[in-house]
């Protein structure tokens, strides 16, 4: 079975720093997308950025741009989602996802994703 487990949430301070991993188990092909989606409660789900990890093409949403990125570790299916400047706002659930189904990473909508982790909280104070 594909498994998505997280690593790296904790707390940090406002303007701080934190390096989320991701590592997907129990897929048989190396080119995924994989993505962060957050979650805080009272807001709805957001996709915060994705990676291919067949070809590198990354997505980020708007919110993020500039502060957040995405890479992966070559030739695995392990990401990462380095966060710095981080803000009030960046509290939230993180968790990794992954669209086996796809051919490049189509967006950050969370219906186009097929596997899900657990999470790891982030807390921005």
């Amino acid at each position: 079975d594909v498994q998505l487990v997280e690593s790296g949430g904790g707390s940090v301070q406002v303007g701080g720093s934190l390096r989320l991993s991701c590592t997907m188990s129990g897929y048989t092909y190396s080119s995924v997308c994989m993505a962060w989606f957050r979650h805080a409660p009272g807001k709805e789900r957001e996709g915060v950025a994705a990676i291919y990890t067949g070809g590198g093409r990354t997505l980020y949403a708007d919110s993020v741009k500039g502060r957040f990125t995405i890479s992966q570790e070559k030739g695995s299916t392990t990401v990462h989602l380095q966060m710095n400047s981080l803000k009030p706002e960046d509290t939230a659930m993180y968790v990794c996802a992954a669209d086996t189904e796809g051919f490049t990473c189509g967006g950050l909508g969370p219906l186009l994703y097929n596997y899900w982790g657990q999470g790891t909280q982030v807390t921005v104070s």
